[in-house]
């Protein structure tokens, strides 16, 4: 066949093998068989099938875990050594995790196949609970030694065969059933195949045989069980008869074409051309015909037939007789979608997979939210499972590796579907931003309420002492530091936050520069007491009004030039929370942002600075201390703020920043504010004059 002088007299009673390649390849990836074995006969033309398949089929991630041999078959004498190698070999396939094997051979093969799964069986390998999913290829069909008629068939129950398309011939089994081999006596292979069917022999001269029934001819075929004798038309039988007739219909073609040519001589026919029979070829490759059957056969330019194939499906019964049962068909003329049929509701499967699809693969799947991870040494089909890593996903089996969701959404907690992220702020809806609103409210509420106090009692001595201005500008800056919060919450929009950060910064500067004015002032006013001292002069309004404007002037020319280059802007947070969009304000340029709370810390450091150095003055209006008090609870909170920003995500962050907002000016009213309130409300009998002065 590899020789083209033969091959161009070769035609193939058998469609072309790929179209068989393709079908076997299309009824794994059906049934998602991966892991499979394979089992061939040792003969030349089976390394172009292996070499075939193989790489076809690894193109579709199906891995072979065994590719053996069936063993030769030999003389008697070397008996003993081939069911040693058919027993070695049926131990590879029985020993396989693959529950589906592929089988590649010849009519002969399935002699050899029965032979090594009957000695199996003998040396008490658990055959029964190890069955498998054979599938034959069409080259290969059932027969047996005579010896084997009476051996069990189960091992074929549920198998799955490729057979060349046929067509069912009802004259057929009338052809059969007319058969004699008494009245047949030229046709020497009928009397042998009777007897050794029925187990009679035909009486022979100058042979005796006894202890044996004489055959009559009267004998029925179709009382043979299938695994003797079938009557239907198999596919081998139809190649048959269509090859005959094809001959045939060649024969006639070429003999009427003889008597169509003739030479002409003066002007007048003379003679017809002789043909050769091996110009038959040439007819017989362009040869077709309607059998009777209904079927066109024909045959292509490299002279195999023109066909597809059907697949067999294979139920065995307890009396050694089996039935096929057409489940699908492999057409190549068909539109491509339509080339492989299969019919899953009429597949039967061998009794260990109790009529459940069984599965053959070298692993499990890896479920979603798990991708897999090649095993070192092992063919593709074998990996591990690996989970996927935090926040990626895979939403499909076998999944090479896990996906990221898109920024939108987020994996949810199996890892195996991406959910859309809720859109998230600090709003007044919820609890954490009620309760910040109503604390500030409340702050301010009390800072308006000792305010008030004030003004009622501004002629009293203790409201007067360390400057009443300056206490009247720190209770209004404390009263719209308290005020400030409210900006930050709520959804972020373009006016809130361009003067949240700056609103937030000038007031407290203004705030902190009151304080700072009066520790400074407290501090020349003792040291203006002094006789001769020059510091008279500094003493006055104009002193305080100049620390306050500058303090304030300078943190308003930082907002100014923050807003001018790289002013916060309204933005959206994809990452910084998995199960969240966050809307917050960006602060355009975080270095700005720092150095408004630097500028802050210092003026609060310096007031912290001269406030302690001070808070031992012999003086009865001094509040030096409980202003040392202010500033270290205000510094605290500070310090502790900037890490606790760092370290918080989302809503949380302004939260953060809130919090450290109500609870520094907190601690500013409380500790300058709380015991002069305590003199003026509960006892007013020390808000005197003579009850406030001290000497030292």
């Amino acid at each position: 066949m590899n020789s083209k002088a033969v091959g161009d007299f070769f035609h193939q009673m058998f469609p072309n093998e790929a179209h068989q390649y393709t079908g076997i390849l299309h009824l794994l990836l059906h049934f998602a068989w991966t892991w499979i074995g394979m089992i061939s006969q040792s003969e030349d033309n089976t390394e172009k099938f292996i070499e075939n398949v193989v790489s076809m089929f690894s193109q579709h991630h199906i891995c072979f875990d065994f590719l053996e041999r069936f063993p030769k078959q030999t003389f008697s004498s070397h008996i003993t050594e081939m069911v040693q190698d058919g027993f070695k070999t049926m131990d590879v396939v029985m020993g396989s995790t693959a529950n589906v094997v592929l089988v590649y051979g010849e009519i002969q093969s399935m002699m050899t196949l029965r032979i090594m799964y009957n000695f199996a069986a003998f040396e008490d390998l658990p055959m029964m609970a190890k069955a498998k999913v054979w599938i034959m290829t069409a080259q290969t069909d059932f027969t047996s030694f005579p010896f084997q008629k009476d051996w069990d068939i189960d091992f074929l129950h549920g198998m799955i065969s490729f057979a060349v398309h046929s067509e069912e011939h009802f004259g057929f089994q009338k052809f059969l059933q007319i058969r004699n081999p008494v009245s047949e006596k030229q046709d020497g292979f009928i009397r042998v195949f009777w007897e050794n069917a029925f187990n009679c022999f035909f009486p022979k001269a100058g042979v005796d045989k006894a202890d044996e029934e004489i055959c009559t001819g009267e004998e029925k075929l179709e009382t043979l069980p299938r695994s003797v004798f079938e009557m239907r038309m198999t596919g081998h039988i139809y190649s048959i008869y269509n090859a005959v007739y094809a001959i045939a219909h060649a024969l006639h073609a070429m003999h009427c074409s003889k008597f169509n040519q003739t030479v002409k001589e003066n002007g007048r026919r003379q003679k017809c051309l002789n043909r050769q029979m091996w110009q038959l070829q040439h007819f017989l490759r362009s040869v077709t015909f309607n059998n009777s059957a209904g079927e066109m056969i024909s045959f292509d330019k490299n002279g195999e037939l023109i066909g597809g194939f059907d697949i067999i499906n294979w139920v065995t019964f307890p009396n050694q007789s089996f039935l096929r049962v057409k489940i699908g068909n492999v057409d190549p003329l068909a539109p491509p979608n339509n080339r492989f049929t299969f019919h899953d509701d009429a597949t039967v499967w061998p009794i260990r997979f109790n009529q459940v699809l069984p599965l053959s693969v070298c692993n499990d799947h890896c479920h979603c939210g798990y991708s897999k991870a090649k095993k070192e040494g092992e063919p593709f089909c074998c990996y591990d499972c690996l989970p996927c890593p935090k926040g990626k996903i895979t939403n499909q089996e076998d999944m090479d590796d896990c996906f990221q969701c898109v920024e939108d959404h987020y994996p949810n907690n199996n890892q195996v579907l991406c959910l859309p992220k809720v859109i998230t702020f600090l709003s007044y809806k919820e609890p954490l931003g009620t309760s910040l609103a109503a604390s500030a409210l409340s702050f301010s509420f009390i800072t308006a309420s000792v305010f008030g106090i004030f003004i009622k009692h501004q002629d009293t001595p203790i409201v007067k002492a360390n400057n009443r201005n300056l206490t009247y500008m720190l209770l209004i800056s404390l009263l719209l530091c308290f005020l400030c919060p409210l900006l930050f919450i709520g959804q972020p929009e373009k006016l809130s936050c361009l003067f949240r950060q700056t609103a937030f910064g000038i007031i407290f500067s203004m705030a902190v520069s009151c304080i700072l004015a009066k520790t400074i002032i407290v501090v020349l006013a003792f040291m203006a007491t002094k006789p001769g001292s020059r510091m008279r002069k500094w003493v006055g309004k104009r002193l305080e009004i100049f620390i306050v404007l500058s303090c304030c002037l300078i943190q308003t020319l930082i907002c100014t030039a923050w807003l001018t280059i790289s002013p916060p802007f309204p933005d959206v947070d994809m990452h910084s929370m998995n199960e969240a969009i966050v809307l917050e304000c960006n602060e355009g340029s975080p270095l700005m942002f720092y150095c408004v709370l630097g500028f802050l810390g210092f003026l609060a450091v310096v007031s912290f600075t001269v406030a302690f150095l001070a808070r031992k003055l012999p003086d009865s209006f001094n509040e030096a201390k409980f202003i040392t008090f202010s500033m270290l609870v205000f510094c605290s909170v500070w310090l502790s703020f900037i890490p606790t920003y760092l370290s918080t995500k989302g809503k949380y962050m302004v939260a953060v920043e809130i919090f450290s907002i109500l609870a520094s000016g907190a601690g500013i009213l409380g500790c300058i504010f709380s015991p002069k309130c305590y003199i003026i409300v509960v006892r007013p009998d020390l808000n005197k004059k003579d009850k406030l002065m001290r000497n030292k």
